[in-house]
């Protein structure tokens, strides 16, 4: 036992000292310790907490550590408990005990972390926290909260425990997407590179909730586009941490916040924890932010400069060198038209990947050459849903397969580096016909194209179909049809599109005269 390390310890750490002095006071109260459930509980970065007890004489059982009680009076006048901050919702959580119970369940049954995405899950009690904390600050029923990223399923705690709002998730990450959907709570899905764009049916919220990668780029970036899904009068909530050792990696980020001239409404320290990030403590600050009338322009500047690497890890770290697109072999190719980052010296006019996902290319183009840089393959299927393009060549590494359902729309193969992607004929059969329409309208929403072909293939039997019965088909198909496109659709919801799109044309005999 060394009473001098502690004291030093404690000596060099000044006014944040309660730190240390929580967890001492925590390892002295007879219970059992993780290192892991140490940092989270003390909200202390995990250099911290083993430098505290390297100076400590510990007894442990199997991983876990504690004080020896003989040895706990010797420092009963360093003990200090450290709550955290006052809790805004501390006193809402016992009336939801079955919310907890039912997203613990939800939280160890979600897809595994990705590192490349730079997630961290949040513990259920935090994903609890978050949605009283919107319901106890702002009037939730009838309110659009949009969720900018949700691995730590933030939109399904919001639905359980305020059903009236109307919560949307966009992310990169299928996976995601489809274990939202299968609960069945009536959150909307939406897949979003948010390098590339935010889905047009994504905007017009009243609040928005993010807890992005942990890098300025990362935080700016997924702030930026919240703040393009809100109304101007919104509010965005951004859960973001820091170690306590290093405080420029918090005025760096809030550098980001202010660069998009945002208010600061509230900062709820340590608010998030999560079962790792033990070098930040296993928590995170939550931050209120309003936009202003500077805002929007400062959202336009910074999406404007947007670069791919936001991440801490993986090909598109912030701190990997870029990769320098190689320059491949178009002999024999000739395309009418380049898309993505490409060589200064070819002639073809060219279109940033970004601009090519968001709205109908104007020109008409037979061929078109696709750069896809590494880390954004997840874009391949909605590359080639942007164009009515005869052939389209995509090069990139690690390229996914294609989608069942766009088997009606491209004949594919893959050449070296490259996918070949030739669109096929119409197709015959009228439910082909009618799933080809709508996947030949990627922009265009897919409810309304769908409307518009049932009606089309009626006419051809020789019977008619209002508007109205074939927006009943539809929606009794495919209720999660209405205001997106198929270019925002989860890949889950296009692998649903040809069964649902079969069942409306079969029910055309029976709903037309």
């Amino acid at each position: 036992m060394d009473r001098d390390g502690v004291e030093r310890l404690l000596a060099e750490a000044g006014v944040d000292g309660r730190r240390l002095r929580h967890a001492l006071t925590l390892l002295c109260d007879g219970q059992w310790w993780s290192l892991a459930g140490l940092v989270r509980e003390t909200a202390t970065s995990r250099r911290t907490v083993e430098a505290l007890l390297r100076e400590l004489r510990l007894e442990r059982s199997g991983d876990t550590f504690r004080v020896a009680p003989g040895d706990t009076p010797a420092y009963q006048d360093l003990l200090s408990m450290a709550p955290p901050p006052a809790d805004p919702v501390a006193h809402l959580l016992p009336h939801y005990p079955h919310v907890l119970e039912r997203l613990t369940e939800l939280v160890a049954g979600a897809p595994k972390a990705r590192h490349t995405l730079d997630h961290v899950s949040a513990t259920p009690e935090t994903a609890l926290r978050r949605a009283l904390l919107l319901g106890a600050r702002f009037w939730l029923p009838g309110a659009k909260l949009l969720c900018v990223g949700d691995h730590d399923l933030t939109s399904l705690a919001v639905k359980l425990v305020h059903p009236e709002a109307d919560v949307t998730v966009v992310d990169v990450d299928e996976r995601i997407l489809a274990y939202i959907d299968e609960q069945g709570l009536g959150v909307r899905t939406r897949w979003a590179d948010l390098r590339l764009g935010l889905p047009g049916s994504a905007r017009e919220h009243d609040l928005a909730f993010t807890d992005p990668p942990y890098t300025p780029e990362g935080i700016g970036l997924f702030t930026a586009r919240a703040l393009e899904g809100l109304k101007d009068d919104g509010r965005v909530l951004v859960a973001y941490g820091a170690s306590e050792r290093t405080p420029m990696l918090a005025f760096k980020v809030q550098q980001a916040f202010s660069e998009l001239n945002l208010a600061y409404e509230a900062i709820y320290p340590d608010f998030n924890r999560y079962f790792g990030a033990e070098a930040i403590g296993s928590a995170a600050d939550l931050y209120l932010l309003r936009p202003t009338s500077k805002t929007r322009p400062a959202v336009n500047a910074r999406l404007g400069r947007q670069a791919t690497a936001i991440y801490t890890q993986g090909p598109q770290s912030v701190e990997s060198a870029p990769a320098a697109f190689p320059a491949p072999d178009l002999a024999g190719f000739e395309p009418d038209l380049l898309v993505g980052d490409w060589p200064k010296e070819l002639p073809q006019p060219r279109v940033r990947l970004s601009t090519w996902l968001a709205k109908p290319y104007a020109a008409v183009a037979e061929r078109v050459a696709v750069a896809l840089p590494p880390g954004l393959e997840a874009a391949l299927p909605r590359v080639l849903l942007a164009t009515r393009a005869a052939r389209v060549r995509v090069w990139g590494d690690n390229l996914p397969p294609l989608p069942e359902s766009l088997s009606v729309v491209y004949e594919s193969r893959r050449s070296g580096g490259a996918l070949d992607a030739v669109r096929r004929p119409q197709p015959a059969g009228a439910a082909d016909a009618v799933l080809r329409r709508i996947l030949d309208n990627g922009h265009a929403k897919l409810a309304n194209t769908w409307r518009e072909a049932l009606i089309a293939a009626a006419r051809d039997q020789g019977t008619s179909l209002t508007k109205n019965e074939a927006r009943t088909l539809i929606r009794q198909s495919a209720p999660w049809s209405d205001d997106l496109t198929p270019l925002e659709a989860p890949l889950h919801r296009l692998a649903e599109l040809p069964a649902a799109v079969s069942a409306t044309v079969t029910a055309l005999t029976a709903t037309t005269p």
